[in-house]
Parts: structure tokens; sequence; C-alpha cells
């Protein structure tokens, strides 16, 4: 099981906009959605949170990332071609930062095109959950990490705090 360490805030390869793959169905490319799902079900045992991971986290350069719902999802070179004009608005969190909750302002449906590994396309059209976790995973790809999309300074929190507070995050922010 080649688990991965998880890359943290600070660590410049997080900032990083990846390359598009070229290449499918490759030896490189195989190893990278392993590397990424056996890190994901790692990370979702030892930190009980999470639904997807992608390639930054792992230090990876490819437009690569994976969802884990009822069925893996593998989406290489995703973008997000169509947003709702409705908006959400969540506590956001992340294996890159999994000490803080961050509030967000996510779109509450997207269209996203996307290939698989052996380079078909797709396109998938997400709503509520669903859409929040791509456009959070997308930014990854792009160098953005939650933080960058907090609606003000006021709604960053350790996740501590949240947990012994929760009723006040729900009220006061």
């Amino acid at each position: 099981m080649p688990v991965r360490e998880i890359l943290r805030l600070g660590n410049p390869a997080l900032r990083v906009c990846c390359e598009p793959v070229r290449s499918f169905n490759t030896e490189e490319l195989n190893a990278t959605v392993t590397d990424l799902m056996d890190t994901l079900e790692d990370a979702q045992r030892r930190l009980g949170f999470g639904r997807a991971i992608a390639s930054p986290q792992i230090g990876g350069t490819k437009r690569v990332l994976v969802v884990k719902s009822e069925e893996p999802l593998v989406l290489v070179n995703p973008r997000i071609v169509r947003r709702s004009r409705k908006r959400i608005t969540l506590w956001d969190d992340c294996f890159s930062l999994p000490s803080l909750l961050v509030k967000v302002r996510r779109n509450l449906s997207v269209e996203v095109r996307y290939q698989d590994p052996e380079g078909r396309r797709h396109t998938l059209r997400a709503e509520g959950g669903l859409s929040e976790l791509l456009q959070h995973e997308i930014d990854h790809l792009d160098g953005i990490l939650m933080i960058d999309r907090a609606i003000d300074s006021r709604h960053v929190v350790l996740r501590e705090e949240y947990e012994k507070w929760p009723h006040h995050f729900q009220v006061a922010m």
C-alpha cells in the first residue's frame, strides 16, 4: 500500500498550478492514482474525515484527483465549465490543514469536464456536497487553498474550538 505523506500548509508544492496529463493509461498515471487512493483511505481512517484528495497534496504536479464516495471516482484534467449562480456557505476542512475549519462560499452546483485514466472524456453535473468537494479539489490543482476562499479572517477556526463551541460558530459567525 503506497501511502504517501500529505503535504501541509506552508509547503510550496501546494501553491503550484498543476500541469495537464497528456499521456493516459501509463504506469506513472496509474501509480499516481493508486497513491492518491491509498493515501485517501489511510487519512480517512487516521483523521476521521475527508472524501477526496488531489495530487499536489502528495507532491504531484499533474491534474489528477480522486473522490471516494459510494464508488471511487478518478478525475484527470478536471475543469469546471459551468457554475450555478446560487451559492452555499459551509465550513470546509482539508487534509493539508487538518486542524482548521474555514467558512467558505461555493457554487451550489457545477458541471465538470474531465478524463478518466484511459483518456475517455466525461461530464459530471454535481450539486450540494459533491459540488463543493469538486470545487475544493480543483482549487488544489490550481494552487488555491481553502484559506484563500475564507469569507473573512473571523471565519478561520481551530477544529478543536469548533467542536467545543459549535453553537457559537453557527450563530455568531
